[in-house]
């Protein structure tokens, strides 16, 4: 697998941003928001990681690429990583290298990779705290079987999306988790 050919093949941030149509304001929304602490920066400016790239397998209608990749833009911004993004649906070959847990197409992931392809390291497709918060909101959830399971979760999806909007601790917590990530390259 030739991480270094997907990388080119992929969108920049600009064309990504472009092309989006269902989380991009609210994407848009966590990104303006949201600033890395001096302590991030810190910890950042003494990473070895000059030359790191990322490859984003992401679509724009999820959940948690709109709260991740704004996270991840920050960081870019401040360590000068180029990313590129390639869309899950339409590259699967690439996607299923990928998987979580080795069954699912859950996304996004991050794609760390070096000026020559190699891959340094994976982060996705959330944060601890965050999967905690998932997990949690999903056992209250009914059996999918029940008649007002469809509402359910729908409510939970919303419930969610307002948390990832409104709630400051939980980019802390994506940030945290990518920057951990990063001191193992």
């Amino acid at each position: 697998m030739d991480l270094l050919a997907w990388f080119e093949k992929g969108l920049t941030v600009e064309q990504y941003k472009t092309e989006m149509n269902v989380n991009h304001e609210n994407m848009e929304l966590i990104y303006n928001r949201f600033q890395l602490s001096e302590a991030d920066k810190r910890q950042l400016s003494t990473l070895n990681i000059s030359g790191i790239k990322v490859l984003v397998l992401t679509e724009d209608w999820c959940g948690d690429a709109m709260l991740n990749i704004p996270v991840l833009l920050r960081i870019a911004e401040q360590t000068k990583m180029d990313v590129r993004f390639i869309l899950r649906d339409s590259n699967l070959e690439l996607m299923d290298q990928y998987l979580t847990n080795g069954t699912s197409r859950s996304i996004p992931i991050f794609i760390f990779i070096n000026h020559v392809g190699e891959e340094k390291v994976i982060w996705g497709p959330r944060a601890g705290e965050v999967q905690d918060l998932v997990d949690s909101f999903k056992s209250e959830l009914p059996d999918k079987g029940a008649e007002d399971f469809q509402e359910k979760q729908k409510s939970m999806f919303n419930h969610l999306t307002k948390t990832f909007l409104e709630d400051e601790q939980i980019w802390k917590y994506v940030s945290r988790s990518i920057i951990e990530k990063l001191k193992t390259i």
